[in-house]
């Protein structure tokens, strides 16, 4: 399909960052306007955000979960052999590793998509914290940690394929019909609690072109800029991978090519910075205890070892992996919404702790 876009002096490569750089864009801005966040819809916000960032959440959740599907049945995009929908199932990393980042997720109060945004508007905590999460995950997957990673992987896999299962995805488990059933429940109740919790024009506007990027990401790299002779990864948007290959070009630029992944951490960035100048919202913050870097540096790097162990973050598992009904996104997201829950009851019980997650001060300051 690349060749007959008219790109005859682009790689597919080339052309991949160029729309990382654009979709990350879109996805920066909308979630700096829409403070688009699956922590906030469970730990460390007052109960009354709760409800909308549930509901926003669930709205880009719809719209990717029915762009992907829907593409993948009316268009020539084809997702099968990607490694979401494998049928050998990592069990333990997808379960260690999810609770790590979930606890990683409420210590550092953001998950590594809103970091990344709150990096852009001048939150040095929160790029000191990334940081953290891109050498941590580095090291997981190619460095001191790998052999952590591949013995578990190694010793907790189960394959699918032994009960008969092709893919690692919920039609192949309980056959078509879960699609389209699953297309229009989750619409339903994002439609419900949108209304419900009076969600606004803007932020439903957001949560539109979040879950719009996501499904565009994933015919872009899959469909539009396939090319046999320059083939590009098929991804989506995450923030895992892509803020290591990041990291990894900022080091070696010279000697690996930038894709999707770097154009979309670079466009998220971008974005968000564009937003938070336009809207006057650009502030500058830094840590202000060592016991708070303290706390900030371990989330860093319980969300890079488990990103990593759990095949992506909030973001990667759960709205790009889980629009593909994958079952092993899906198991890795219920992981982390498990730990981040977790660990904001303990949090939660420490009374009198300056850091904890009630804590107005660091809830206005996010």
């Amino acid at each position: 399909m690349f060749a007959e876009l008219g790109l005859e002096t682009w790689s597919a490569t080339s052309a991949a960052l160029a729309a990382g750089l654009f979709l990350g864009a879109v996805f920066g801005f909308a979630a700096q306007r829409s403070r688009f966040c699956l922590r906030l819809a469970l730990v460390g916000a007052e109960r009354s955000e709760r409800g909308p960032s549930l509901a926003l959440w669930l709205v880009a959740m719809a719209v990717a979960l029915a762009g992907v599907q829907g593409a993948l049945a009316f268009s020539p995009l084809d997702l099968s052999g990607h490694r979401y929908l494998e049928s050998s199932l990592p069990l333990g990393g997808l379960l260690l590793g999810g609770l790590l980042f979930g606890a990683g997720m409420v210590l550092a109060r953001g998950c590594a998509s809103r970091l990344t945004v709150l990096g852009a508007s001048g939150n040095l905590r929160a790029l000191t914290v990334l940081l953290v999460f891109a050498v941590t995950a580095f090291s997981t997957m190619k460095g001191l940690l790998s052999p952590l990673r591949v013995g578990l992987a190694e010793a907790t896999s189960l394959d699918l394929a032994a009960f008969g299962m092709a893919e690692g995805s919920l039609p192949a488990l309980f056959g078509a019909w879960i699609t389209p059933a699953l297309v229009l429940a989750v619409a339903a109740l994002a439609l419900f609690l949108a209304v419900k919790t009076r969600l606004g024009l803007a932020r439903l506007a957001a949560g539109l072109a979040i879950g719009g990027v996501v499904a565009a990401s994933w015919y872009a790299t899959g469909h539009l800029l396939y090319d046999d002779f320059d083939p590009i990864a098929t991804q989506s948007v995450a923030f895992t991978l892509p803020m290591t290959d990041s990291l990894f070009y900022l080091l070696a630029s010279t000697s690996v090519q930038a894709g999707f992944g770097v154009g979309l951490i670079g466009g998220v960035l971008a974005g968000a910075l564009a937003a938070s100048l336009l809207f006057q919202e650009f502030r500058l913050q830094s840590f202000e205890t060592p016991r708070q870097t303290l706390r900030f540096g371990l989330g860093g790097l319980f969300m890079g070892f488990g990103g990593v162990l759990a095949g992506g973050c909030t973001v990667g598992n759960g709205l790009s992996g889980a629009a593909t009904l994958g079952i092993a996104p899906i198991i890795g997201v219920a992981a982390i919404l498990f730990g981040a829950l977790a660990t904001g009851k303990l949090l939660a019980l420490k009374e009198g702790d300056q850091e904890g997650v009630g804590n107005a001060q660091f809830t206005a300051a996010e």
